[in-house]
């Protein structure tokens, strides 16, 4: 069910330039240069800004640490197969201080530390099960407070749920990665 490019006049439209406001500068709000995501995501103007406020929160105004909160992004990309995620978020979890060799370990449901193994165990534990196993919920509440943990919770299944649609209307990679604004 791939979703065909909105026409410039369409782009025009009022709630589609609010919807992008939350996330693109006034000359990226264009068919041009908004990305492959965000033409995605017009196609249902006020879907798209409430899902923006949303998701916005989570990967800009979280407590959540942000290397935590790409650990969970890329296991849930992997484990949804979704390239789309997986490579503009290898980019931003790069930034985060996510190493090539923390990347290779997470695809296996590895990781080096107690903490980083339990987020990539949490990611794969509510994809499958939705629910944190006893065993994970006390290691991760011994090192994240209650909005940090909920946080997680919910970059999980917002990903999983962004994996869904990029994956059923076929989002394709841009030229190059965006990490934001």
């Amino acid at each position: 069910m791939r979703l065909a490019p909105l026409s410039q006049s369409q782009w025009d439209d009022e709630a589609v330039q609010r919807a992008l406001a939350q996330v693109l500068t006034a000359d990226r709000r264009n068919p041009r240069d908004a990305g492959s995501a965000m033409t995605m995501l017009v196609h249902h103007p006020k879907l798209a800004r409430a899902f923006l406020k949303f998701n916005v929160e989570l990967l800009y105004r979280g407590t959540l640490p942000d290397k935590l909160r790409e650990l969970a992004i890329l296991r849930t990309a992997h484990r949804r197969g979704c390239e789309y995620e997986w490579v503009h978020h290898i980019t931003i979890g790069k930034e985060a201080g996510l190493t090539d060799a923390d990347i290779e370990d997470l695809q296996h449901g590895a990781a080096g530390d107690v903490l980083h193994q339990a987020v990539l165990t949490a990611a794969d534990e509510l994809d499958e099960d939705s629910r944190l196993s006893p065993a994970t919920e006390a290691i991760l509440t011994q090192h994240l407070d209650e909005h940090q943990l909920m946080e997680l919770v919910f970059t999980v299944g917002c990903y999983s749920m962004l994996a869904m649609a990029f994956n059923t209307f076929g989002v394709e990679l841009d030229e190059e990665p965006e990490s934001g604004r």
